[in-house]
């Protein structure tokens, strides 16, 4: 979804997610540039619920880390992402594959960032435990790709 907004003003979203909850999310079209040779990393168990993160994820959510762990990791999601991506990623990694992607992420101030994803399945005796997501510094040139193609989605 494109979004006419003024950077730093907020704009209330009802925010649906893929098992019908809903929550208010406030956009302020601010994005936080990505920290150039950080990753980021989390951990999920296998209903996407943050059992470990790093710093940098930390530091990027803008939320502290006993707010995050314990939260779905749709915690996270932007309203500008369509839900198709999130399905193929789900879809992906409970498959036991890895899932590369673009991802546009909400901070708690309401801004984003972007981020190029990488999630795969954690496998323990042969079956999945949960998931591991690492993220990297996007190309400007394939977030504005990813752009173009979400709002071709939504």
């Amino acid at each position: 979804m494109d979004r006419a907004q003024i950077p730093g003003e907020a704009t209330e979203y009802t925010q649906t997610y893929a098992d019908g909850t809903q929550r208010r999310v406030f956009v302020t079209g601010v994005e936080t540039p990505y920290p150039h040779g950080k990753l980021i990393v989390s951990r999920t168990d296998t209903a996407g619920i943050i059992t470990e993160c790093n710093q940098s994820f930390v530091d990027m959510s803008g939320y502290t880390e006993a707010e995050i762990i314990g939260q779905p990791h749709c915690l996270l999601r932007h309203p500008d992402m369509p839900a198709a991506a999130f399905r193929d990623l789900w879809e992906t990694v409970k498959a036991g594959r890895q899932w590369n992607g673009y991802v546009k992420n909400l901070r708690k101030d309401g801004g984003h960032y972007w981020v190029y994803a990488t999630v795969v399945p954690n496998v323990r005796n042969g079956n999945i435990v949960g998931y591991t997501s690492v993220r990297r510094e996007p190309s400007r040139e394939n977030v504005a790709s990813a752009e173009e193609q979400y709002r071709s989605l939504s």
